[in-house]
């Protein structure tokens, strides 16, 4: 009962601060350029067969954890070229029920993120919610493609009820990614595994987040700084492995901080710190 209040007060909140965001759809004039799919169709991988803005839509893999929806693009490579690869993972309004490249409609980062590596193949998970099950989507989807791909680097993202996803990935399979940015949520996993693996993570909240307030991940941080500490790392070893960054109103020029939050997509500090 406790969930089912939390999940309709969540989406209560988030559609209202959604709304009250200015945030415009990206253009059709800023699209990637449409580039073959190199994924293969499989008995397990479904293939989509609508394009926007130089992504493929609604590819769905087969899973023990049911049917995972993404939309993929893939950079223009030479045979045998590695590639990194960038999983992003959506808020609210991006999820799968939304409907089909809603994700790609309301978030930058995807777009965002080939300014800084253009030898990326980019999965936007649209996911049926932030639970544990979405966790271990995220999971196989990155384990398959890490399988059959020339992958060498893996980055993350999450925003709002995707940083919560995250939070539960890294609780999980930290080890499989470089860097994970997490953005405007809270941290639902443990912390152990992602400091035994020593991956840098990145948060960033507004100060004043409407949804979410910005005490609990200040705690999360601080705890992952402790357990560094117990590992005899010095200061500057652990600034390396978290950052904490909350935002004053004025990041926001007048937007709300929970919806607003999007902007860090064109954040040239904050992007170059994930794709470093």
């Amino acid at each position: 009962m406790k969930w089912k209040i939390r999940t309709l007060f969540l989406v209560i909140i988030i559609t209202f601060l959604s709304a009250c965001t200015k945030n415009k759809e990206i253009t059709e004039s800023s699209s990637l350029p449409i580039t073959p799919t190199p994924l293969i169709e499989t008995s397990n991988l479904k293939v989509g067969n609508d394009t926007y803005r130089g992504f493929i839509l609604d590819n769905v893999l087969k899973s023990s954890y049911g049917d995972i929806h993404f939309n993929s693009y893939f950079p223009q490579i030479n045979d045998n070229e590695k590639i990194d690869l960038f999983v992003s993972l959506p808020g609210y309004n991006g999820l799968y029920f939304q409907g089909v490249g809603a994700n790609l409609k309301t978030e930058n980062f995807v777009f965002e993120a080939l300014n800084y590596n253009d030898k990326m193949m980019i999965v936007a998970l649209q996911l049926n919610d932030w639970g544990k099950t979405s966790a271990n989507q995220t999971i196989a989807l990155v384990t398959y493609l890490k399988e059959n791909y020339n992958i060498e680097n893996i980055y993350i993202d999450g925003y709002s009820g995707g940083g919560e996803t995250l939070s539960l990935v890294m609780s999980l399979r930290p080890e499989l990614f470089k860097r994970a940015l997490h953005v405007a949520s809270v941290w639902d996993g443990t912390i152990s595994e992602l400091v035994n693996a020593r991956v840098p993570i990145y948060f960033v909240i507004g100060k004043n987040d409407e949804y979410y307030g910005s005490s609990r991940i200040s705690n999360t941080y601080n705890q992952i700084v402790f357990e560094y500490k117990k590992l005899n790392l010095t200061d500057d070893e652990i600034s390396k492995l978290a950052t904490l960054d909350i935002k004053d109103a004025t990041y926001f020029n007048g937007t709300n901080q929970h919806g607003g939050i999007g902007k860090v997509s064109h954040d040239d500090k904050i992007m170059l710190w994930l794709f470093k």
